[in-house]
C-alpha cells in the first residue's frame, strides 16, 4: 500500500487545499494520472498518481492539508478491473423486462382511489382558504397606487383576506422579480483566489498608490511587425508580438529610473540591478503572473520565446510556484480583453506596474495636421512612498519614447541584427 503525501509546491508554502478530486474513492488509477487539483496561496497545481492501483481518498475537497501529509492510499497490488459495459447493458435490458410484466405494475384500482382521495383533500383545503390573499376593494385601490402586487402582502383579515390596514402598512419592495430563474450558488473561494484577494486589499491599504497615464502612437511598431513578422516567425518559431517591445522598453526605462525597480523593506529601500519582469497572463484557473528572469539580457526573440513558454505552461496548468515567485516589476495587458484604460493594482512587494490597453485608431495632431494613428493608452501605478512624481512620469515617458521610436532606442538603428534575421 503506497501512501501518497502532499509534495512541496515551492519554498515557503506549508499547506495546500484540495480544490477538486479528479477520481473517486475506489477507482483504479494509472501512474502519473492527474488525480487531484490542489490550491496553494500562489498557484493551482495538479497532483499526479505516484503508482498504478486502487485509490483510497483520505481528504475531502476543500480540506487544508499540510505539506507531507497523507492525502490518499494506492493499493499497488490491485489488478486493473475488466470493463463492464456488457453487464451494464444486460442490467438495463432485464430491468426493462421486469417493468413490462403484469405483476410488477401498480394496482390501478388502488391508484384511482388514492388519486380521488388526494383531489378531495385539495378541494376541501381550497374551500377553506378561498379568501386567502384576496384584497378588499379599498385595499386593492391602495395597492394599485403603490404599484404593489397582492401576492407580496400578507393578509390579516378573515381567512387571510387583505384588509385596508394591511395595504396601508405594506412596504413596496425594491423591485418585482421577473419570470426568469432566480437561483444562486454558494461556493467557497479557492485558496489562490482568497490569497489574491488578500494581497489586493493589502496593496490598496498598505501602499500610497497613485497612477499616471500617457498615450503611445504604435505606428512604428505596426510598420516593423508588418514588414518583419513573417521572416521573424519563420526563423525563430515564435511571433513578433507587442510584449517584446514593451518588455525591452520597460527594461530601458528601469535603467534610467532605478527607483521604479526598487522595493520597501521596513525602513530600507532595496534596489535591484537585474530586471525580473512579471507578466500577467490568463490561465484556466484565473490570472497568473509568471516571471521573465533577467529580461535585460534577452533579445526580441528571447522575450517572445519566454512569453510563449510561460503562457503555454500557465494554460496547461504546468506552471510552478517558483516560476511565479519574485519579479521586480509587472506588465499587465488588459488590452487583449478590450480594455481602453484602467488603473492596475501594484503586485506587492513591487513598487510599480505598467498597464497596456487596446489599440484603437484615433485622430491625433502630427506634424501640424490631423492624422489617424493606432493609439494605445498606458498607465503606470506606483508606490508614492518610494517613487516620486518626477520618477514615475519620467519612467512612463521613457517607455513612450522607446515604443514610438523603437528602431533607434531599442534596436540601435539595426533592425535585422536586433531581430536576429
Amino acid at each position: 500500500m503506497l501512501e501518497m503525501k502532499v509534495p512541496s509546491p515551492g519554498e515557503s508554502i506549508t499547506e495546500v487545499e484540495i480544490a477538486q478530486w479528479l477520481v473517486a474513492d475506489g477507482d483504479y488509477v494509472e501512474k502519473d494520472q492527474a488525480i487531484a487539483e490542489v490550491d496553494s496561496d500562489k498557484a493551482t497545481l495538479e497532483l499526479p498518481a505516484e503508482a498504478s492501483g486502487i485509490i483510497t481518498l483520505k481528504a475531502e475537497e476543500g480540506d487544508a492539508v499540510a505539506v507531507g501529509e497523507v492525502v490518499c492510499l494506492i493499493d499497488t497490488e490491485a489488478e486493473k478491473p475488466e470493463g463492464k459495459g456488457n453487464d451494464t447493458t444486460e442490467t438495463y435490458e432485464n430491468a426493462g423486462d421486469e417493468t413490462g410484466k403484469g405483476n410488477a405494475a401498480p394496482d390501478l384500482d388502488k391508484q384511482k382511489a388514492e388519486t380521488a382521495n388526494t383531489n378531495e383533500k385539495v378541494a376541501s383545503a381550497t374551500q377553506k382558504t378561498y379568501a386567502s390573499g384576496t384584497p378588499s376593494p379599498a385595499a386593492k385601490k391602495i395597492l394599485d397606487e403603490k404599484g404593489m402586487d397582492s401576492k407580496d402582502v400578507k393578509g390579516t383579515g378573515r381567512d387571510g383576506r387583505i384588509t385596508k390596514e394591511d395595504a396601508v402598512s405594506a412596504t413596496p419592495s425594491m423591485g418585482t422579480p421577473g419570470a426568469g430563474s432566480r437561483g444562486s450558488e454558494r461556493k467557497k473561494l479557492s485558496m489562490l483566489r482568497r490569497k489574491v484577494a488578500e494581497r489586493l486589499v493589502s496593496a490598496k491599504n498598505e501602499t500610497a498608490m497613485l497612477t499616471t497615464f500617457n498615450e503611445v502612437d504604435m505606428s512604428s511598431i505596426f510598420e516593423l511587425r508588418k514588414e518583419y513578422k513573417e521572416s521573424f516567425k519563420e526563423k525563430h518559431g515564435v511571433s513578433l508580438g507587442f510584449m517584446s517591445f514593451f518588455t525591452l522598453a520597460v527594461v530601458r526605462a528601469l535603467e534610467l529610473y532605478p527607483d521604479v525597480n526598487s522595493m520597501i523593506d521596513g525602513d530600507y529601500k532595496i534596489t535591484y540591478d537585474y530586471k525580473d519582469i512579471s507578466i500577467a497572463v490568463s490561465g484556466p484557473k484565473g490570472l497568473m503572473v509568471p516571471v521573465i528572469r533577467n529580461a535585460e539580457n534577452l533579445t526580441f526573440r528571447g522575450v517572445e520565446a519566454e512569453v510563449k513558454r510561460l503562457a503555454l505552461r500557465a494554460r496547461d496548468g504546468q506552471i510552478t510556484v517558483d516560476e511565479m515567485t519574485g519579479g521586480t516589476f509587472t506588465i499587465s495587458n488588459g488590452g487583449v480583453f478590450g480594455s481602453m484604460l484602467s488603473t492596475p493594482i501594484i503586485n506587492p512587494p513591487q513598487s510599480g506596474i505598467l498597464g497596456m490597453h487596446n489599440i484603437v485608431e484615433r485622430p491625433i495632431a502630427k506634424d501640424g495636421a490631423i492624422a489617424i494613428a493606432p493609439i494605445m493608452y498606458v498607465a503606470l501605478s506606483y508606490d508614492h512612498r518610494i517613487i516620486d512624481g518626477k520618477e514615475s512620469v519620467g519612467f512612463l515617458v521613457a517607455v513612450k519614447e522607446a515604443l514610438e521610436n523603437p528602431e533607434e532606442l531599442l534596436m540601435d538603428d539595426n533592425i535585422k541584427h536586433a531581430l536576429e534575421l
